[in-house]
């Protein structure tokens, strides 16, 4: 979804980070005190830091982010508490049921802003697998796809 999403900016320099390129340790105090901050997790820190702005697409695990997302933002705030650095932010989530990831953007919409996320805009994309043509690599439905450009052009 991120990535057909930052697709539609204009005249935009995009940089896609995948979550399996941050595989780190689980977080516990005791492991910082042993590995302090890992380096993946601060060129993460530097990322949010040298963008002019962020969409982030979240997956939901039993209604709340996946332990990727959790364990990666967890050594972030270590770093930094305001690991979203007053950036503005576009919040995206989807799953293939009809909530379309809407208990995790609901939790990311509450807690972001805490650690210096601007919340420009969010939208919930239900049904992902029938909404998506993953040949064409495009949304299917017109009003969704309107919907899409409209949220992610509000930064």
């Amino acid at each position: 979804l991120v990535t057909y999403a930052a697709s539609l900016l204009n005249d935009a320099q995009v940089e896609i980070l995948d979550l399996n390129d941050y595989e780190m340790p689980l977080f516990s105090v005791d492991r910082e005190a042993e590995l302090g901050h890992p380096e993946l997790a601060q060129k993460f820190f530097a990322l949010i830091g040298d963008c002019d702005g962020v969409i982030i697409s979240l997956a939901e695990h039993n209604g709340n982010y996946s332990a990727a997302y959790k364990n990666l933002f967890d050594w972030a705030s270590r770093i930094d508490p305001k690991v979203y650095q007053n950036k503005p932010v576009v919040l995206l989530a989807t799953s293939p049921g009809g909530r379309g990831g809407k208990g995790v953007l609901e939790i990311a919409l509450n807690s972001m802003p805490r650690y210096a996320a601007k919340i420009k805009a969010s939208l919930s994309v239900p049904g992902f697998y029938d909404v998506f043509d993953s040949e064409k690599a495009e949304i299917t439905d017109p009003v969704l796809r309107q919907q899409i450009a409209e949220t992610v052009n509000s930064l």
